[in-house]
């Protein structure tokens, strides 16, 4: 590939990999907003072998853990967030295509459109050179993250946890009420409460949309519950 240019040439170096088909490439980093050739259709299939590659090999290093506990730790991996600080990593931001608007509303920047970027490159590599090239990029990728995986409780969402945290002490689980919902139906803002009748705790948090609001709320609880047994150890 000797007509890239720089930006192209470190992103290769960073990936590991060199392109015998360099339009695949190409194709991955064009954005849907430049026209009907674009990275979706490579996106899904990276998506998918992403996901395939991540859960082999999380069940290869994690023997002892059950499907949910693998399901959250691969979760965490193949996440939007996730992809896009590869993507930074990566400096693909310097490499897209975009199309007038995407470029002046700063898309290079934008978590999603970075992360379906790297799943696109993922497919078109697995289109170039087949499934063992594909899982060879994506494990370099991901190699350390894979050393430091975190413990899968922690990566249980608040709800969940506050559920066990009052089930494991046979408590009434907690109630969750809409009090509050403003603005228009694309731009909504939800305020929940959460209550705990037994334990005399109750929360509100506001967010975007019910299920976050929801979870904020169980953080706060499960928060009030933590400095609550702090101060009674002290």
């Amino acid at each position: 590939m000797r007509d890239l240019n720089r930006p192209l040439a470190a992103l290769l170096r960073r990936l590991d990999y060199s392109f015998k088909e360099p339009q695949l490439l190409q194709d991955a980093l064009t954005h849907r907003s430049v026209g009907s050739r674009n990275n979706e259709r490579l996106e899904f299939l990276g998506d998918g072998i992403l996901n395939f590659v991540i859960a082999a090999e999380l069940f290869q290093l994690k023997p002892n853990c059950n499907e949910g506990e693998l399901s959250r730790l691969r979760a965490s991996l193949v996440k939007g967030e996730t992809l896009a600080l590869i993507a930074r990593e990566l400096e693909l931001g310097d490499c897209l295509k975009l199309g007038g608007g995407e470029l002046k509303s700063g898309g290079y920047r934008r978590d999603s459109i970075l992360a379906d970027a790297v799943e696109a490159i993922l497919g078109a590599i697995y289109q170039d050179a087949g499934f063992a090239a594909c899982r060879t990029v994506i494990l370099h990728l991901f190699k350390g993250r894979l050393k430091k995986l975190p413990s899968s409780d922690i990566l249980k969402d608040p709800k969940t946890r506050l559920q066990e945290y009052l089930q494991s002490r046979k408590l009434a689980l907690p109630k969750y009420e809409v009090i509050d919902a403003v603005g228009k139906a694309h731009e909504q803002k939800f305020t929940v409460e959460c209550r705990i009748k037994e334990l005399d705790h109750l929360s509100q948090a506001t967010a975007t949309s019910r299920r976050k609001a929801e979870q904020a709320a169980a953080l706060l609880i499960l928060e009030q519950v933590t400095l609550k047994k702090t101060a009674k150890q002290t």
